[in-house]
C-alpha cells in the first residue's frame, strides 16, 4: 500500500476513491472498503482511500479554543494505516486539515481536491457525508457537480449489527465504558494499540521483585500514545503480538501514572505473564497489544508500596481471567495460538 502526503503524484492514473476519518476502521468501514475494492477491481483502477490529519473536528475544536470537546481518539494513524492496508486498500491519501481546507467551498473541493489533485474517476461515499466550508456540500451536489465533469458518484447506507448503526461514535462509547466484548463486537476484532517499545523509568523492575521471586520484577514493555485522548483509559488484560510466535498474555496500564509521574502524557504499559526476552527489553520492537478485558480504571496509589500491591493484584486477576478461559499450564499462563474470544 502507498502513502501520500495531500495528493497523489500526477503521474498516478485515476482512482476510485472514498473519503473519511475511518477512526477505529469498525466493520462499517471494512463494509464500504470492500466495495471500493470490489468496484476499483471492476473498473481496473486503484482502491484510494482519503483520510485526514488532524482530525476535522480536532481542528475546530482547537480554533473554537475549546480542544477539549474534540472527541476522543479510537486509533493512532499507524493503526488505522495497518487497518487499511489489511483491507486491500492500494493507497492512501493523508491530507492535513486546516484553514485551507476548512475554507474550500463545496465546488472547489469537487474540482481542487477530488478531480486535480486525487485524479478521482468514481467516489463511493457513505450516508451521511458532507464537505466544504460550512458543511454545504452533500451527496446530491456531489452527484450533479461532480457527475457533469465525468466522475461517478455512489452512496453506501449504514451499516448495522443486531438493529444498531456501528459508528465510531459507538466504538467510542463502547470504549469508554470499559465494554471490551461490545467495542470488539463493533470493530470485528479486539481493540488494539500498536507501537515501538520505548524505554521508561524502569520501576517495573524494582516493584514487586520478591513477589515474583526474580530480579526483575513487574518488568514491562512501554509504548508511547500518540494522542493525548485516547479513547479508553484503566487496567486490561491483554495479549501481546510480535515478540513470539503466538500471541502472549499479559496485563497493562493505558494512562498518565498518577502514582509516579501525572504529566499528562499518555503511556501504555504492558507486563507479559511470561516475559519472553531473555537478552533485550524488546526496544525499537513493533508490538500490538489487544486490550481483552478491563481490570479497573487507572489508581492514585499513597506509596509506591501500594502500588505494588496494587500490580501484584491485578497480574493475579488477569492471570485468573486467563485460567477461566483455558489458557494456561502448569507453570503460568501461556496463549495458545489464536485470538481468544475478547468476551
Amino acid at each position: 500500500m502507498k502513502v501520500y502526503r495531500a495528493r497523489r503524484p500526477p503521474a498516478n492514473p485515476p482512482c476510485a476513491l472514498t473519503i473519511g476519518n475511518f477512526d477505529g476502521v469498525h466493520r462499517g468501514h471494512q463494509a464500504m472498503l470492500a466495495l471500493l475494492c470490489n468496484e476499483a477491481r471492476h473498473r481496473n483502477l486503484p482502491a484510494c482511500v482519503m483520510t485526514f490529519e488532524p482530525n476535522p473536528r480536532d481542528f475546530f475544536a482547537r480554533r473554537a479554543g475549546q480542544p477539549d470537546r474534540a472527541p476522543s481518539r479510537i486509533g493512532s494513524l499507524r493503526d488505522k494505516l495497518m487497518e487499511l492496508q489489511r483491507c486491500g486498500v492500494d493507497e492512501v491519501v493523508v491530507a492535513r486539515f486546516d484553514e485551507r481546507m476548512a475554507g474550500l467551498s463545496p465546488q472547489d473541493f469537487i474540482d481542487q481536491v477530488l478531480l486535480r489533485d486525487l485524479q478521482t474517476r468514481y467516489l463511493l461515499v457513505g450516508d451521511d457525508f458532507r464537505f466544504g466550508a460550512q458543511r454545504a456540500g452533500d451527496y446530491a451536489l456531489l452527484d450533479s457537480h461532480g457527475g457533469a465533469q465525468g466522475l461517478d458518484v455512489a452512496r453506501m447506507m449504514s451499516y448495522e449489527v443486531h438493529g444498531l448503526r456501528v459508528s465510531s461514535s459507538a466504538v467510542r462509547q463502547a470504549l469508554a465504558s470499559g465494554d471490551m466484548a461490545a467495542a470488539a463486537a463493533l470493530l470485528g476484532r479486539p481493540f488494539r494499540i500498536s507501537g515501538h517499545v520505548v524505554h521508561g523509568r524502569k520501576l517495573g523492575r524494582q516493584l514487586g521483585a520478591s513477589a515474583q521471586g526474580r530480579d526483575d520484577g513487574f518488568r514491562t514493555l512501554n509504548l508511547r500514545v500518540a494522542h493525548h485522548k485516547p479513547a479508553t483509559m484503566g487496567i486490561f488484560v491483554v495479549q501481546v503480538h510480535g515478540l513470539a510466535a503466538h500471541p502472549l498474555p499479559g496485563v497493562a496500564s493505558l494512562g498518565v501514572r498518577p502514582t509516579v509521574e501525572d504529566a499528562g502524557r499518555v503511556l501504555l504499559e504492558v507486563h507479559c505473564l511470561e516475559w519472553p526476552l531473555q537478552t533485550d527489553g524488546g526496544y525499537g520492537r513493533v508490538v500490538g497489544v489487544d486490550l481483552l478485558h478491563k481490570l479497573h480504571d487507572e489508581l492514585r496509589y499513597e506509596s509506591l508500596q501500594a502500588l505494588e500491591t496494587g500490580i501484584a493484584k491485578d497480574v493475579a486477576d488477569a492471570r485468573d481471567w486467563w485460567i477461566q478461559r483455558g489458557r494456561s499450564n502448569a507453570t503460568g499462563c501461556t496463549a495458545r495460538s489464536g485470538d481468544p474470544s475478547p468476551r
